[in-house]
Protein backbone atom coordinates (compact mmCIF):
# COMPACT_ATOMS: atom_id res chain seq x y z
CA UNK A 1 0.00 0.00 0.00
CA UNK A 2 1.08 3.21 -1.03
CA UNK A 3 2.66 6.27 1.54
CA UNK A 4 -0.05 8.88 2.04
CA UNK A 5 2.65 10.87 3.71
CA UNK A 6 4.77 10.60 0.38
CA UNK A 7 0.92 11.22 -1.93
CA UNK A 8 0.31 14.26 0.85
CA UNK A 9 3.75 15.69 0.39
CA UNK A 10 4.26 15.33 -3.61
CA UNK A 11 1.10 15.24 -5.41
CA UNK A 12 2.30 16.50 -8.80
CA UNK A 13 5.00 13.26 -8.47
CA UNK A 14 1.95 11.15 -7.56
CA UNK A 15 -0.02 12.24 -10.44
CA UNK A 16 2.65 11.79 -12.89
CA UNK A 17 3.76 8.39 -11.40
CA UNK A 18 0.12 7.23 -11.58
CA UNK A 19 -0.25 8.15 -15.10
CA UNK A 20 2.73 6.06 -16.23
CA UNK A 21 1.25 3.19 -14.32
CA UNK A 22 -1.78 3.29 -16.56
CA UNK A 23 -4.05 4.70 -13.35
CA UNK A 24 -7.49 6.73 -14.42
CA UNK A 25 -6.81 10.24 -13.14
CA UNK A 26 -10.74 10.30 -11.75
CA UNK A 27 -8.93 7.61 -9.14
CA UNK A 28 -5.68 9.89 -8.20
CA UNK A 29 -8.24 13.12 -7.42
CA UNK A 30 -10.19 10.78 -5.31
CA UNK A 31 -7.45 9.91 -3.14
CA UNK A 32 -6.00 13.41 -2.86
CA UNK A 33 -9.71 14.47 -1.52
CA UNK A 34 -9.86 12.22 0.71
CA UNK A 35 -6.24 12.37 2.22
CA UNK A 36 -7.73 15.94 2.50
CA UNK A 37 -10.88 15.17 4.22
CA UNK A 38 -9.43 13.28 6.72
CA UNK A 39 -7.41 15.59 7.58
CA UNK A 40 -10.13 18.15 8.01
CA UNK A 41 -12.20 15.92 10.20
CA UNK A 42 -8.93 14.65 11.97
CA UNK A 43 -8.18 18.50 12.85
CA UNK A 44 -11.87 19.16 13.86
CA UNK A 45 -11.72 15.77 16.11
CA UNK A 46 -8.63 17.50 17.95
CA UNK A 47 -10.40 20.93 18.64
CA UNK A 48 -13.24 19.26 19.94
CA UNK A 49 -11.26 17.00 21.96
CA UNK A 50 -9.19 19.94 23.11
CA UNK A 51 -12.23 22.02 24.22
CA UNK A 52 -13.80 19.19 26.01
CA UNK A 53 -10.68 18.25 27.86
CA UNK A 54 -10.53 22.19 28.99
CA UNK A 55 -14.46 21.88 30.04
CA UNK A 56 -13.61 18.48 31.93
CA UNK A 57 -10.95 20.43 33.84
CA UNK A 58 -12.93 23.43 34.64
CA UNK A 59 -15.77 20.74 35.80
CA UNK A 60 -13.67 19.27 38.12
CA UNK A 61 -12.34 22.11 39.88
CA UNK A 62 -16.24 23.79 40.46
CA UNK A 63 -16.86 20.25 41.93
CA UNK A 64 -14.04 19.69 44.20
CA UNK A 65 -15.54 22.76 46.66
CA UNK A 66 -18.38 24.09 48.04
CA UNK A 67 -19.36 26.50 45.06
CA UNK A 68 -21.95 29.71 45.71
CA UNK A 69 -25.01 29.94 43.02
CA UNK A 70 -23.45 31.54 40.63
CA UNK A 71 -21.19 28.66 40.48
CA UNK A 72 -23.55 26.38 40.39
CA UNK A 73 -25.08 27.68 37.26
CA UNK A 74 -22.05 27.76 35.41
CA UNK A 75 -21.14 24.08 36.45
CA UNK A 76 -24.25 22.96 34.72
CA UNK A 77 -23.87 25.23 31.40
CA UNK A 78 -20.17 23.34 31.20
CA UNK A 79 -21.78 20.37 31.99
CA UNK A 80 -23.94 20.81 29.09
CA UNK A 81 -21.90 21.88 26.80
CA UNK A 82 -19.68 18.98 27.46
CA UNK A 83 -22.23 16.80 26.74
CA UNK A 84 -23.15 18.12 23.20
CA UNK A 85 -19.32 17.80 22.46
CA UNK A 86 -19.52 14.49 23.52
CA UNK A 87 -21.88 13.56 20.85
CA UNK A 88 -20.21 15.91 18.65
CA UNK A 89 -16.89 14.23 19.16
CA UNK A 90 -18.49 10.79 18.24
CA UNK A 91 -20.05 11.65 15.14
CA UNK A 92 -16.88 13.12 13.81
CA UNK A 93 -15.01 9.81 15.45
CA UNK A 94 -17.45 7.84 13.33
CA UNK A 95 -16.88 10.12 10.24
CA UNK A 96 -13.26 9.88 10.50
CA UNK A 97 -12.84 6.37 10.47
CA UNK A 98 -15.80 6.00 7.71
CA UNK A 99 -12.77 8.22 5.71
CA UNK A 100 -10.38 6.41 6.83
CA UNK A 101 -11.43 3.52 5.47
CA UNK A 102 -12.65 4.98 1.93
CA UNK A 103 -9.16 5.87 1.79
CA UNK A 104 -7.43 2.57 3.01
CA UNK A 105 -9.93 1.18 0.24
CA UNK A 106 -8.33 3.53 -2.69
CA UNK A 107 -4.88 3.28 -1.18
CA UNK A 108 -5.19 -0.74 -1.98
CA UNK A 109 -6.70 -0.38 -5.70
CA UNK A 110 -3.44 1.55 -6.54
CA UNK A 111 0.02 -0.04 -7.71
CA UNK A 112 3.20 0.58 -6.65
CA UNK A 113 5.00 4.18 -7.60
CA UNK A 114 7.66 3.43 -10.75
CA UNK A 115 11.61 3.53 -9.63
CA UNK A 116 13.16 6.76 -11.51
CA UNK A 117 15.10 3.79 -13.48
CA UNK A 118 11.79 2.30 -15.13
CA UNK A 119 11.89 2.92 -18.86
CA UNK A 120 8.04 4.77 -20.38
CA UNK A 121 6.10 2.78 -21.83
CA UNK A 122 2.67 0.78 -22.23
CA UNK A 123 3.88 -2.59 -23.62
CA UNK A 124 6.65 -5.10 -23.45
CA UNK A 125 7.66 -3.86 -26.93
CA UNK A 126 8.80 -1.06 -24.87
CA UNK A 127 10.56 -3.39 -22.22
CA UNK A 128 14.47 -2.46 -22.65
CA UNK A 129 16.77 -5.64 -22.78
CA UNK A 130 19.51 -4.85 -20.54
CA UNK A 131 21.59 -7.65 -22.03
CA UNK A 132 21.64 -11.16 -23.53
CA UNK A 133 23.64 -14.14 -22.51
CA UNK A 134 24.55 -17.30 -24.15
CA UNK A 135 24.60 -18.95 -27.33
CA UNK A 136 21.17 -20.07 -29.12
CA UNK A 137 21.47 -23.72 -30.66
CA UNK A 138 20.71 -23.93 -33.93
CA UNK A 139 19.53 -26.87 -35.95
CA UNK A 140 19.14 -28.48 -38.93
CA UNK A 141 15.67 -29.72 -38.67
CA UNK A 142 12.51 -28.18 -37.03
CA UNK A 143 12.50 -28.14 -33.20
CA UNK A 144 9.54 -29.51 -31.70
CA UNK A 145 7.67 -27.94 -29.15
CA UNK A 146 7.96 -29.32 -25.58
CA UNK A 147 4.66 -31.06 -25.52
CA UNK A 148 5.23 -33.21 -28.85
CA UNK A 149 8.37 -33.78 -27.16
CA UNK A 150 7.16 -34.56 -23.69
CA UNK A 151 4.65 -37.10 -24.54
CA UNK A 152 6.89 -38.71 -26.94
CA UNK A 153 9.18 -39.18 -23.95
CA UNK A 154 6.69 -40.40 -21.75
CA UNK A 155 7.29 -37.85 -18.97
CA UNK A 156 4.26 -35.52 -19.71
CA UNK A 157 0.81 -36.67 -20.12
CA UNK A 158 -1.62 -33.78 -20.38
CA UNK A 159 -4.63 -36.15 -20.96
CA UNK A 160 -4.38 -37.92 -18.01
CA UNK A 161 -4.07 -34.19 -16.21
CA UNK A 162 -6.90 -33.57 -17.83
CA UNK A 163 -8.84 -36.66 -17.11
CA UNK A 164 -7.98 -35.64 -13.19
CA UNK A 165 -8.42 -32.07 -12.66
CA UNK A 166 -9.62 -31.04 -16.04
CA UNK A 167 -7.79 -28.13 -18.08
CA UNK A 168 -4.15 -26.87 -18.05
CA UNK A 169 -3.39 -29.79 -15.77
CA UNK A 170 -0.73 -32.33 -16.44
CA UNK A 171 1.07 -35.59 -15.23
CA UNK A 172 4.88 -35.53 -14.88
CA UNK A 173 6.11 -39.16 -15.06
CA UNK A 174 9.14 -41.19 -14.70
CA UNK A 175 12.28 -38.52 -15.72
CA UNK A 176 9.50 -36.08 -16.01
CA UNK A 177 8.87 -36.04 -12.33
CA UNK A 178 12.17 -36.70 -11.17
CA UNK A 179 13.37 -33.55 -13.40
CA UNK A 180 11.35 -31.52 -11.46
CA UNK A 181 12.42 -33.05 -7.99
CA UNK A 182 15.99 -32.57 -9.38
CA UNK A 183 16.16 -28.48 -10.73
CA UNK A 184 14.02 -27.68 -6.85
CA UNK A 185 16.74 -29.42 -5.10
CA UNK A 186 19.20 -28.17 -7.38
CA UNK A 187 17.97 -24.35 -7.07
CA UNK A 188 17.58 -24.73 -3.24
CA UNK A 189 21.23 -26.33 -2.85
CA UNK A 190 22.91 -23.33 -5.07
CA UNK A 191 21.49 -20.64 -3.14
CA UNK A 192 21.39 -22.12 0.42
CA UNK A 193 24.78 -23.55 0.45
CA UNK A 194 26.68 -20.43 -2.77
CA UNK A 195 24.46 -17.69 -2.06
CA UNK A 196 23.94 -17.89 1.83
CA UNK A 197 19.77 -18.11 1.49
CA UNK A 198 18.35 -19.23 4.81
CA UNK A 199 15.74 -21.85 3.22
CA UNK A 200 12.10 -22.21 4.74
CA UNK A 201 9.13 -24.16 3.85
CA UNK A 202 5.86 -22.10 4.04
CA UNK A 203 2.02 -22.79 4.42
CA UNK A 204 0.89 -23.55 0.66
CA UNK A 205 -2.47 -21.98 1.98
CA UNK A 206 -2.89 -18.44 4.00
CA UNK A 207 -5.46 -16.45 5.74
CA UNK A 208 -6.84 -13.68 3.52
CA UNK A 209 -5.41 -11.27 5.74
CA UNK A 210 -2.13 -12.40 4.34
CA UNK A 211 -3.62 -11.79 0.82
CA UNK A 212 -4.46 -8.07 1.77
CA UNK A 213 -0.75 -7.65 3.65
CA UNK A 214 0.72 -8.88 0.25
CA UNK A 215 -0.36 -6.75 -2.36
CA UNK A 216 -2.51 -9.38 -4.05
CA UNK A 217 -6.10 -8.73 -2.65
CA UNK A 218 -7.99 -6.40 -3.89
CA UNK A 219 -6.29 -6.60 -7.59
CA UNK A 220 -5.94 -10.16 -8.20
CA UNK A 221 -9.64 -11.56 -6.20
CA UNK A 222 -10.30 -13.47 -9.47
CA UNK A 223 -7.08 -15.22 -10.11
CA UNK A 224 -7.07 -17.09 -6.99
CA UNK A 225 -8.16 -20.30 -5.44
CA UNK A 226 -10.12 -19.80 -1.59
CA UNK A 227 -12.15 -21.57 -0.10
CA UNK A 228 -15.72 -21.41 0.12
CA UNK A 229 -16.60 -21.81 3.68
CA UNK A 230 -13.13 -21.32 5.47
CA UNK A 231 -10.46 -18.81 5.73
CA UNK A 232 -8.06 -20.32 3.51
CA UNK A 233 -6.25 -19.03 0.44
CA UNK A 234 -4.23 -20.82 -1.69
CA UNK A 235 -1.24 -19.29 -2.33
CA UNK A 236 -0.08 -17.92 -6.31
CA UNK A 237 3.33 -17.86 -4.97
CA UNK A 238 5.29 -17.92 -1.98
CA UNK A 239 5.96 -14.05 -1.59
CA UNK A 240 2.51 -14.32 -0.14
CA UNK A 241 4.04 -16.20 2.62
CA UNK A 242 7.31 -14.72 3.16
CA UNK A 243 5.79 -11.37 2.29
CA UNK A 244 3.97 -12.06 5.93
CA UNK A 245 6.69 -14.05 8.03
CA UNK A 246 7.87 -10.86 9.41
CA UNK A 247 4.43 -8.94 9.32
CA UNK A 248 3.68 -6.58 12.41
CA UNK A 249 7.27 -7.04 13.65
CA UNK A 250 9.86 -4.50 14.29
CA UNK A 251 13.09 -5.32 12.30
CA UNK A 252 15.88 -3.58 13.64
CA UNK A 253 19.06 -2.63 10.80
CA UNK A 254 21.72 -5.01 12.28
CA UNK A 255 19.23 -8.05 11.60
CA UNK A 256 18.91 -6.78 7.87
CA UNK A 257 19.50 -8.25 5.26
CA UNK A 258 17.27 -11.30 5.75
CA UNK A 259 17.72 -13.61 2.52
CA UNK A 260 15.11 -16.46 2.38
CA UNK A 261 14.75 -19.14 -0.18
CA UNK A 262 11.24 -21.21 -0.43
CA UNK A 263 10.06 -23.96 -2.96
CA UNK A 264 5.87 -24.29 -2.53
CA UNK A 265 3.40 -25.32 -4.96
CA UNK A 266 1.41 -22.36 -6.36
CA UNK A 267 -1.91 -21.91 -7.63
CA UNK A 268 -3.61 -19.39 -10.01
CA UNK A 269 -7.47 -19.58 -12.21
CA UNK A 270 -5.22 -17.82 -14.48
CA UNK A 271 -8.02 -15.36 -15.86
CA UNK A 272 -5.73 -13.23 -17.28
CA UNK A 273 -4.46 -15.56 -19.57
CA UNK A 274 -7.22 -15.19 -22.10
CA UNK A 275 -6.33 -14.97 -25.54
CA UNK A 276 -2.91 -16.26 -24.70
CA UNK A 277 -1.18 -19.62 -26.01
CA UNK A 278 -2.05 -22.06 -23.07
CA UNK A 279 -0.64 -24.91 -24.32
CA UNK A 280 1.69 -27.52 -22.63
CA UNK A 281 3.03 -26.34 -19.03
CA UNK A 282 2.85 -22.87 -20.30
CA UNK A 283 -0.14 -21.06 -17.65
CA UNK A 284 -1.06 -23.78 -15.42
CA UNK A 285 -3.84 -24.05 -13.01
CA UNK A 286 -1.09 -25.22 -10.64
CA UNK A 287 3.12 -25.19 -10.70
CA UNK A 288 5.51 -25.27 -8.56
CA UNK A 289 8.44 -22.41 -7.78
CA UNK A 290 11.43 -21.42 -6.11
CA UNK A 291 11.53 -18.30 -4.70
CA UNK A 292 14.22 -15.77 -3.37
CA UNK A 293 13.08 -13.11 -0.99
CA UNK A 294 15.23 -10.37 0.69
CA UNK A 295 14.37 -8.11 3.83
CA UNK A 296 16.51 -4.97 3.46
CA UNK A 297 17.63 -1.64 4.78
CA UNK A 298 16.35 0.88 1.71
CA UNK A 299 19.85 1.96 1.27
CA UNK A 300 21.01 -1.51 0.44
CA UNK A 301 18.26 -2.01 -1.45
CA UNK A 302 19.62 -1.65 -5.03
CA UNK A 303 22.89 -3.65 -4.32
CA UNK A 304 20.65 -5.99 -2.87
CA UNK A 305 18.48 -6.39 -6.08
CA UNK A 306 21.38 -6.28 -8.48
CA UNK A 307 22.62 -9.37 -6.14
CA UNK A 308 20.09 -11.28 -6.53
CA UNK A 309 19.58 -11.08 -10.10
CA UNK A 310 23.34 -12.17 -10.28
CA UNK A 311 21.87 -15.49 -8.11
CA UNK A 312 18.79 -16.16 -10.38
CA UNK A 313 21.36 -15.87 -13.50
CA UNK A 314 23.67 -18.03 -12.04
CA UNK A 315 20.94 -21.05 -12.33
CA UNK A 316 20.82 -20.02 -15.83
CA UNK A 317 24.16 -19.93 -16.74
CA UNK A 318 24.79 -23.35 -14.80
CA UNK A 319 21.90 -24.73 -16.49
CA UNK A 320 23.63 -23.87 -19.59
CA UNK A 321 20.22 -22.12 -21.22
CA UNK A 322 20.60 -18.97 -23.21
CA UNK A 323 19.12 -16.13 -21.57
CA UNK A 324 18.51 -12.28 -21.27
CA UNK A 325 17.07 -10.03 -18.98
CA UNK A 326 14.83 -7.23 -19.25
CA UNK A 327 14.18 -3.52 -17.59
CA UNK A 328 10.26 -3.98 -17.67
CA UNK A 329 8.07 -0.43 -18.48
CA UNK A 330 5.68 1.30 -16.71
CA UNK A 331 3.22 -0.14 -18.16
CA UNK A 332 4.32 -3.94 -17.74
CA UNK A 333 5.41 -3.51 -14.18
CA UNK A 334 3.76 -5.46 -11.38
CA UNK A 335 0.92 -3.94 -9.34
CA UNK A 336 3.55 -4.08 -6.16
CA UNK A 337 6.62 -3.57 -7.85
CA UNK A 338 8.54 -0.15 -8.21
CA UNK A 339 10.77 -1.82 -10.57
CA UNK A 340 11.36 -5.01 -12.00
CA UNK A 341 13.84 -7.31 -14.58
CA UNK A 342 12.50 -10.32 -15.84
CA UNK A 343 15.20 -13.72 -17.33
CA UNK A 344 13.92 -15.15 -20.69
CA UNK A 345 15.12 -18.53 -21.53
CA UNK A 346 15.30 -18.99 -25.57
CA UNK A 347 12.93 -21.59 -25.98
CA UNK A 348 14.37 -23.45 -29.54
CA UNK A 349 11.06 -25.42 -29.87
CA UNK A 350 8.94 -22.10 -29.45
CA UNK A 351 11.08 -19.81 -31.58
CA UNK A 352 10.67 -17.09 -28.83
CA UNK A 353 12.23 -16.22 -25.36
CA UNK A 354 10.20 -16.96 -22.72
CA UNK A 355 9.79 -15.70 -19.06
CA UNK A 356 11.39 -17.95 -16.29
CA UNK A 357 12.02 -15.62 -13.47
CA UNK A 358 10.73 -12.27 -12.02
CA UNK A 359 13.65 -9.98 -10.20
CA UNK A 360 11.81 -7.10 -8.42
CA UNK A 361 11.75 -4.44 -5.59
CA UNK A 362 8.82 -3.09 -3.89
CA UNK A 363 8.39 -0.43 -1.62
CA UNK A 364 8.40 -0.25 2.32
CA UNK A 365 5.08 -0.08 4.26
CA UNK A 366 3.58 3.14 4.48
CA UNK A 367 3.48 3.16 8.49
CA UNK A 368 7.17 2.85 9.67
CA UNK A 369 10.36 5.25 9.82
CA UNK A 370 11.89 3.66 6.48
CA UNK A 371 14.95 2.79 9.01
CA UNK A 372 12.72 0.78 11.02
CA UNK A 373 10.76 -1.59 7.88
CA UNK A 374 12.81 -2.82 5.55
CA UNK A 375 12.33 -3.06 1.43
CA UNK A 376 10.86 -5.93 -0.32
CA UNK A 377 12.88 -7.98 -2.71
CA UNK A 378 11.65 -11.10 -4.62
CA UNK A 379 12.99 -13.17 -7.41
CA UNK A 380 10.81 -16.40 -8.32
CA UNK A 381 11.59 -19.38 -10.67
CA UNK A 382 8.54 -21.37 -12.43
CA UNK A 383 9.60 -24.50 -13.33
CA UNK A 384 8.12 -24.26 -16.57
CA UNK A 385 11.20 -26.06 -18.37
CA UNK A 386 11.69 -23.64 -21.84
CA UNK A 387 12.22 -26.29 -23.81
Amino acid sequence: MLNVRRIRDNPEEFRQAMTLRGVDQVAVADMIRLDGEYRDILQKVENVRSERNALSKEIGSLTRRPAPEEESARRGELVARAGLLGKELDALQSQLKRTEGDMRKQLLELPNLPDPRVPVGDTEDDDVVVREEGVKRSFDFQPRHHWELGEGLGIIDFERGTKISGSRFYVLEGLGARLQRALITFMLDLHTRTHSYREVYLPAMVKEESMWSGGWLPKFADNMYHDAEEDYWFVPTSEVALTNLHRDEILEPDRLPLRYVAYSPCFRREKMSAGRDVRGLTRGHQFDKVELYKYTKPEEADSELDSMLGNAEEVLRRLELPYRVKLLCSGELGFNATVSFDLEAWAPGAGEWLEVSIDRASMNPPELPDWKYPSHLHWDTKLEPPI
